[in-house]
């Protein structure tokens, strides 16, 4: 911690270890929310300076005495290192405000994001993109096109903290602070040297870790030139997959193939949704089915013999053109042979591998004055399953086929003994267990350099601080995909003739072009040239460069003393570039241009083919493409702290503004403010604190020039013909996109260490945000739905019925309506030294969010708001409660730790009732029959000893009960729920 806390300040709530008890927040989460100054490191006072700087992140106000009005949690050093987390993000991410943030348990069902493995944080569920994420309090590169950073990517052994500050900080920090901000603070003088060495393993023995972390710092030429610098090396094994069926890796049992079924009726007095466990498509097999028509039913074995599928649900196929099963829900039935369900092949951990390093060398020119330089090279690799084989309904066999059983051909001839019904082909469902399953691996580079300087200096007898920096970042994005099929190769590969003896492929175009054909009637594994052919060994790639550029320089000071203190200003300007280029393979992008981009033309790798389709979209999923955008943002800000009184009789108060005047390449000029304050009521500890904003965020590169991003969606619901089909979605840029503008508002009530219960602190806080002009799009379902209902126009923005080439949904983000969410935080915090005589401190804290609220109107003709608060499917649990006890001496220490999220719903738009009991569906009011999702518990405990002076050995051990996550119908949540089950770690710390 920096040396030069006030009593007024921070330092008022931090007690000496000397004292019989270490800092509030050594092994725990937060100190309270009361605390608002902090001392920043990078801008800690030199000697021979005559004004002590006290940096609140969410404000440039540097000021003796500053309480800011929002909300601010802080979060040690030493409980970083207490909750023993291989990164640092888990144990920031566990705070009850941010709700939906990523991690390497997400995006793990993914091919084409990207963003496996991504660590990046959401406050008040507003997402990643609303979350201002700061390093120092500058801008880190992002690290995907969204614009979001990577902390895993940041030098963890040399955070001295981290402050979240819960509120709109756009006037203070710019664009994307409307959720709030999180602030990493480096230790910028650390002297000596210090290291990490930790290993994890589940309870399910994988996902092994390895952790090892050194940092080193040291002083020269008389303290005036300081160095740092730390490496770190991070490993883990990863989750996943299962085999195919409903077993998961590690012999979980938690899976039950929970499907949400649409029945497509709504007037029957039943529910038109329908919850299901154990669901089983009926439009594939793990080893083929026929679907429809005459010999619909008849399935194959692993040996490739014909027999009759069980469906489950004492379905029986109906044999008509639509495939339907008399007995089963739409598209699904229960239970049966469950052999072919691919979900259990997801994997629900990326492997990774994270490489960091990083350095600062800083000099003292003069006495109150520092330049410096930065320097943050990082990697992070991951590989992860999105799902067990490329399962392709509705694929049509020609009764020819030269693979075809004899016994299948005979009943094509002669359909229940009736040769007057003979077919020629029939459709075909299988999930590919033929075939190896897709492999994503992402590798994403980071190289970010700061030169800054900082000081102070006097003008008229007032002293004045500086803050200048330029920061150039780079981030290289790789995504490679292994084992994927070419669908027009993969089509052309299974339709089989026998020509002059042999078994060719029918069509002669793709056999002079190296078609090999391939059996896919059974488990017979295709021949290598088969393999080559339909997924050649260079897959899908993208390669993706990012550019930030910021130049930012702030001062601060008191210019004029007042009749209850110092008049407070800041005020800076900043300009930023942010662009990037992605560049994809010929197979999925195409060779035609786009946009006036030059398109990638075949090469070796991925030779012409007549074939394939020259637009692009022809692998099975990971269809990238090209793009290049960028965007500059030029800005000023001014931002006054005034002191309203400050008696013994009415307290002290205070009155904080600031205004930023942003101007944007891509959509001009916006005006942002905020105005707060707080009141230290003259009752002892009580405090009152309020503030409004007006916050914005401009879209990303991502939402404003993305090349489009395309998604398989392998059994989307054609509602025009009632059957499942395979699609791809398209995400595609809108550079016509204007900002976001959204009002912050919280007040709230702080007692801090009242004389009556020393040691107590309590804050209650409730906030409001209001976003207009909110960037999103219609999902792929809704912008089908709305064209099925005739609810909007839409219907020409997919094919889900195209004969010449894929089905597609092309997915667009505007500016819609709003977002509207309100809540309440929670903090307490007590603690006991020498507790019943003994040693040490006990210290007992609880933290929680409500979520009131939160809903989103999209403002669209035959729609109405829907509120997903408490729908535990999304992120936003209407409760989340963090609740940490510890007993800590200067031996020893030993910590509990309980989460708890609260039960929820699949959506607050159902009506939940039962057969015979419900009343008409609707679009807007639909029925279900089970609209409850389960909450979850976890209990966490660890611990430490000191071994020998300075090295400390500790270990940790989360979700001691093992919980499972809650069954939901998107197979899970793992940015609500945990999945991987209880988790060991042990390490070794030592400073020397």
């Amino acid at each position: 911690m920096s040396k030069n806390f006030r009593k007024d300040g921070l330092g008022s709530l931090m007690k000496s270890r000397s004292g019989g008890f270490r800092t509030l927040a050594a092994f725990g989460l937060l100190m309270p929310l009361s605390v608002q100054a902090q001392v920043s490191p990078s801008d800690e006072k030199k000697e021979g300076s005559g004004l002590e700087e006290v940096l609140v992140t969410g404000t440039r106000i540097m000021s003796t005495g500053y309480n800011a009005p929002t909300p601010t949690s802080v979060i040690s050093a030493e409980q970083l290192t207490a909750n023993a987390q291989p990164n640092i993000f888990t144990t920031v991410a566990q705070l009850p405000s941010l709700q939906g943030s990523t991690g390497t348990q997400t995006n793990t069902f993914s091919t084409s994001s990207g963003q496996q493995g991504l660590s990046s944080f959401s406050l008040r569920g507003l997402g990643p993109i609303r979350t201002l994420t700061l390093l120092d309090g500058q801008r880190v590169v992002g690290a995907n096109v969204t614009g979001v950073p990577d902390v895993s990517l940041f030098p963890q052994l040399l955070i001295e903290r981290v402050d979240v500050v819960n509120g709109g900080a756009s006037s203070s920090y710019g664009s994307d602070a409307v959720g709030g901000v999180v602030n990493f603070v480096t230790n910028t003088r650390f002297e000596g040297f210090k290291g990490n060495v930790q290993g994890g393993i589940t309870n399910y023995d994988d996902n092994e870790t390895v952790v090892a972390q050194f940092a080193a710092g040291s002083s020269f030429l008389d303290g005036r030139l300081h160095a740092v610098g730390s490496v770190e090396y991070h490993d883990e094994a990863g989750v996943g997959p299962g085999p195919y069926g409903v077993g998961l890796a590690g012999g979980r049992d938690w899976f039950t193939q929970r499907t949400l079924v649409n029945r497509n009726v709504t007037n029957d007095g039943s529910p038109q949704y329908v919850v299901i466990d154990y669901a089983q498509p009926y439009n594939y097999t793990k080893y083929g089915l026929i679907t429809s028509g005459p010999l619909q039913g008849w399935a194959f074995d692993e040996a490739g013999n014909p027999f009759q599928f069980q469906y489950g649900s004492n379905g029986v196929p109906d044999r008509n053109a639509a495939g339907t099963v008399s007995g089963c829900l739409p598209g699904f039935c229960v239970g049966g042979d469950l052999s072919g369900n691919v979900d259990s092949g997801r994997t629900l951990q990326s492997d990774l591998e994270r490489i960091n390093g990083y350095g600062r060398l800083g000099f003292d020119f003069a006495d109150d004055d520092e330049v410096y330089v930065t320097v943050n090279l990082a990697q992070v690799q991951t590989h992860n399953q999105p799902i067990n084989g490329m399962n392709r309904p509705n694929l049509t066999i020609q009764c020819d086929n030269a693979f075809l059983p004899a016994s299948i051909r005979a009943m094509c001839a002669a359909p229940n003994g009736n040769p007057a019904d003979a077919i020629t082909s029939f459709q075909y469902g299988t999930s590919n267990a033929i075939l190896p399953s897709t492999q994503v691996y992402t590798d994403r580079r980071q190289y970010r350099f700061v030169l800054g300087a900082l000081g102070g200096m006097s003008v008229l007898g007032k002293n004045w601080n500086y803050n200048g920096y330029y920061e150039h970042g780079v981030n290289f994005s790789d995504v490679d995909v292994k084992s994927i099929m070419l669908s027009r190769r993969f089509n052309q590969a299974i339709n089989a003739i026998t020509l002059d003896g042999n078994i060719v492929c029918a069509d002669p175009v793709a056999r002079a072009n190296g078609c090999v054909p391939i059996n896919i009637f059974g488990g017979m594994r295709p021949s290598d040239a088969a393999f080559n052919y339909i997924m050649p060994a260079k897959g899908p790639y993208q390669r993706t460069r990012q550019n930030q550029d910021v130049a930012s320089f702030n001062i601060s000071g008191e210019p004029v003393d007042l009749w209850a203190g110092p008049l407070a200003i800041a005020l800076g300007v900043e300009y930023r570039k942010e662009e990037y280029r992605v560049r994809a393979d010929a197979y999925g992008n195409g060779i035609l241009p786009q946009a006036g981009i030059e398109g990638t033309p075949y090469n070796d790798d991925y030779p012409a083919d007549p074939v394939l389709l020259d637009t692009g979209n022809n692998w099975y999923a990971g269809n990238y493409k090209n793009g290049e955008g960028e965007y500059s943002v030029k800005e000023a800000y001014l931002e006054f702290d005034l002191p309203l009184f400050d008696t013994e009789s009415v307290g002290r108060a205070n009155l904080n503004a600031a205004s930023r005047v942003t101007d944007y390449s891509t959509s001009g000029t916006i005006d942002v403010w905020k105005i707060g304050g707080t009141w230290d009521t003259p009752l002892d500890g009580l405090r009152l604190r309020a503030t409004t904003s007006r916050d914005a965020r401009a879209p990303n590169l991502s939402e404003l020039f993305a090349a489009p991003v395309t998604t398989t969606l392998p059994n989307f619901l054609d509602p025009f013909r009632n059957v499942n089909v395979l699609a791809i979605q398209n995400q595609v840029g809108n550079p016509a996109l204007t900002p976001e503008i959204a009002r912050n508002t919280s007040f709230g009530v702080v007692l801090s260490e009242p004389a009556w219960l020393p040691n107590f602190s309590v804050s209650v806080d409730y906030y409001k945000i209001k976003i207009d002009d909110v960037i999103s799009s219609l999902s792929a379902n809704d912008i089908v739905n709305f064209c099925f209902r005739g609810v909007l126009p839409t219907c020409n923005a997919f094919n889900l019925n195209n004969p010449n080439g894929p089905n597609f949904i092309n997915v667009q983000s505007f500016n819609f309506a709003s977002i509207e969410t309100s809540g309440f935080d929670i903090e307490a915090s007590y603690r006991w030294p020498q507790l019943f005589g003994l040693p040490g401190t006990f210290t007992v804290r609880g933290l929680a969010t409500h979520i009131r609220e939160y809903i989103s109107d999209n403002g669209l003709p035959g729609t109405i708001p829907v509120d997903t608060a408490g729908v535990n499917i999304d992120t936003k649990a209407d409760w989340k409660v963090l609740a940490i006890q510890s007993y800590d001496t200067d031996k020893f220490s030993f910590q509990i730790q309980e989460r708890w999220i609260s039960d929820g719903v699949l959506g607050n738009q159902y009506i939940e009732c039962q057969p015979g009991t419900c009343p008409i569906s609707t679009v807007n009011r639909p029925t279900i029959n089970n609209n409850h999702v389960d909450g979850a518990f976890y209990l966490d405990i660890g611990g430490s000893y000191e071994m020998l002076p300075g090295t400390v050995a500790y270990f940790k051990v989360d979700n001691v009960l093992d919980e499972h996550p809650a069954r939901v119908t998107i197979f899970s949540n793992p940015a609500l729920y945990d999945a991987l089950g209880r988790v060991y770690r042990l390490g070794v710390r030592f400073e020397l």
